[in-house]
């Protein structure tokens, strides 16, 4: 999307809910075990709620509120690379399994220097 369509040039809602998007899709894919389909369901949760904490975040009524947001945003990055790493995949999936903990990574930086910015 270009600059001239009313977008941001650097969306992270957008970011947030391709993440989630990838995730689901990855989910798709996991051997049917037991332990993957409890951790996919955890995955799921806290990927899906990286992005929602993050439209409620620019909707916030205060900046103690827009930073309590952004800290869960931040939280449930983390919780979503640790689900990541727990889940068994087969060997074709390993490096989507690998660029998903590199974006819930990148997530957890980005929101974390969002919240020092905004103290």
């Amino acid at each position: 999307m270009s600059e001239t369509q009313n977008s941001k040039p650097y969306d992270l809602a957008d970011r947030t809910k391709k993440f989630a998007k990838k995730i689901r899709g990855f989910v798709k894919d996991l051997p049917k075990i037991l332990s993957n389909i409890e951790d996919a369901r955890q995955l799921i949760k806290a990927s899906g709620s990286v992005g929602a904490n993050y439209v409620e975040a620019e909707e916030a009524l205060s900046k103690k509120d827009f930073a309590m947001r952004i800290k869960i945003s931040r939280k449930e990055a983390k919780e979503s690379r640790y689900w990541l790493e727990l889940i068994e995949v087969k060997d074709e999936n390993k490096r989507t399994q690998e660029e998903l903990i590199q974006e819930a990574t990148e997530l957890t930086k980005i929101f974390g220097s969002i919240v020092e910015k905004a103290k």
